[in-house]
């Protein structure tokens, strides 16, 4: 049986060890943490509980998947709570938009409060989107690539995509269908977690609006944490074996170069392949220093990074009636915001925040009468932006403190974290931001660093940092990839 080490317990890492386990392969996960999750981490002060990475939970099966693969499954490890309202938008004339599950609810809160005209036009655009998903998904983001011209090798699909005017920009393309300002918002706003402003991405990126909007946004009992809880459980069950509080500080490789295991916590660990969950620039520079990074991890003609964000945990007495799970609140400003934000290396002048209530649909998240309050602000990432993070860490939070009061939330505070790109970078991530290499067109499929470097055989890399690219619905199958291609090494 040949022996596969997973370098961390994050999603993909998690994903990729069910995967392994069900090829028949004896894995090994080694997390330097004490508990699996990565980025999908959680923190626990006072008797609150908090989510510290994604909080929007979107495409389940992506999830039932590697789950499977481990002889397990999603109604066995998980219990999901549909969230309708999948988010409450709060616009700054004073506003509120819904978003509605199920076409015909949507529909109508469009009809209702925006016109008949963008009701009809909704019609159309959820047809457009199903169209997306179903030429996307299979061909171009759960597939891997050895090179561009493999774009050629499925033309049907590439072909309906052009037709379909998916590689004209998002924010124009939503504007044509909508007259309603606040619409333009609400469905291209999903850009921003490809690391782009929507009038710069690429309207192939409306298949994140397709899975929040039309599939629906779920909450899985005990927090998004569950998700990782539930993965690697089923890995465990299956034979995996974890090791955690263990950091690994080497890859061992032969006189050939072909990786032969890893040196963690001081000690040689033998394996047939690794896959490397460390986002990739960190693993180029700790891993591999004796190898030049590709292009866009090295920053040489490439490397444009993802904005990255302040997220403020606060644990407050009180419960807000008048909020949804997930409350989005658009800043005045929308444009010349994400001129700040990605060009100007600014704060945003007006900036658009997310709020996410966990203790809403989760009495264990907080003490009775109490709420968990998720405030993200997007702000530049450290090669962008020239901000003293140690200086501007107080008004941030008065800034964030202020919104609160002035938005309707409880503002009486019991325990706070307050986490900058400071933060995120000290735990290794590039550019101090979360959301890794933007999908600008030149890192997208497989133009993004690949997750096999030809000059290193037997080492596979899984994670927001390659292939497909960032968020959960993009790991999970960066995981199920990764372990893919270590059954082409392996057999």
């Amino acid at each position: 049986m040949s022996h596969v080490i997973v370098v961390g317990a994050g999603l993909a890492g998690l994903a990729a060890a069910c995967h392994l386990i069900g090829d028949g392969h004896r894995v090994t996960v080694l997390e330097r943490e004490d508990v699996p999750g990565g980025r999908a981490g959680r923190l626990e002060r006072e008797g609150f509980t908090f989510d510290t990475g994604p909080t929007v939970l979107t495409m389940p099966d992506l999830i039932d998947r590697p789950l499977r693969a481990a002889g397990s499954s999603l109604e066995e490890r998980l219990e999901l709570q549909l969230l309708d309202p999948a988010y409450r938008a709060f616009y700054a004339d004073g506003s509120t938009l819904q978003v509605r599950h199920g076409h015909e609810a949507m529909r109508e809160e469009i009809r209702r409060e925006c016109s008949e005209h963008d009701a009809a036009a909704f019609d159309d655009f959820v047809t457009w989107l199903r169209r997306l998903y179903h030429a996307e998904m299979p061909h171009f983001i759960d597939r891997n690539f050895d090179r561009p011209t493999d774009l050629l090798a499925r033309p049907r699909p590439a072909a309906e995509l052009l037709t379909m005017g998916a590689f004209s920009r998002l924010g124009p393309m939503i504007r044509r269908r909508f007259r309603d300002e606040r619409l333009h918002r609400l469905f291209s706003f999903q850009a921003m977690y490809a690391g782009l402003a929507p009038d710069e991405a690429l309207s192939i990126y409306a298949v994140i609006t397709y899975m929040d909007s039309i599939e629906g946004v779920w909450f899985p009992r005990g927090g998004i944490r569950a998700v990782p809880d539930a993965l690697a459980g089923a890995a465990a069950d299956a034979g995996a074996e974890f090791r955690y509080g263990t950091s690994v500080t080497e890859l061992v490789r032969d006189s050939g170069g072909r990786v032969r295991g890893v040196v963690a916590d001081d000690h040689l660990l033998a394996a047939d392949a690794v896959v490397c969950t460390i986002d990739l620039p960190t693993a180029y520079g700790s891993l591999l220093p004796d190898l030049r990074p590709p292009r866009a991890v090295a920053g040489i003609l490439g490397g444009n990074y993802s904005p990255s964000c302040v997220v403020w945990h606060v644990g407050v007495r009180g419960v807000p009636t008048d909020k949804a799970h997930h409350n989005i609140h658009f800043g005045r400003e929308w444009a010349g915001a994400f001129e700040d934000l990605m060009k100007r290396g600014t704060l945003m002048g007006e900036p658009s925040r997310l709020v996410t209530l966990h203790s809403l649909d989760d009495d264990e998240a907080a003490p009775e009468g109490c709420s968990t309050l998720y405030v993200l602000e997007p702000v530049p990432n450290l090669d962008v932006g020239s901000i003293d993070w140690e200086r501007e860490r107080g008004p941030m939070r008065e800034r964030l403190l202020g919104f609160l009061e002035e938005a309707g939330y409880p503002t009486d505070i019991v325990v706070d974290e307050l986490v900058t790109p400071l933060e995120w970078q000290a735990q290794g991530m590039a550019a101090g931001t979360p959301f890794a290499l933007a999908h600008t067109f030149p890192q997208t499929g497989p133009f993004r660093p690949g997750n096999v470097d030809r000059r290193v055989p037997g080492l596979v890399f899984a994670g927001s940092g390659t292939v497909p690219g960032v968020g959960v619905p993009m790991v999970l199958p960066s995981g199920r990839l990764a372990a893919e291609r270590v059954r082409e090494l392996l057999g």
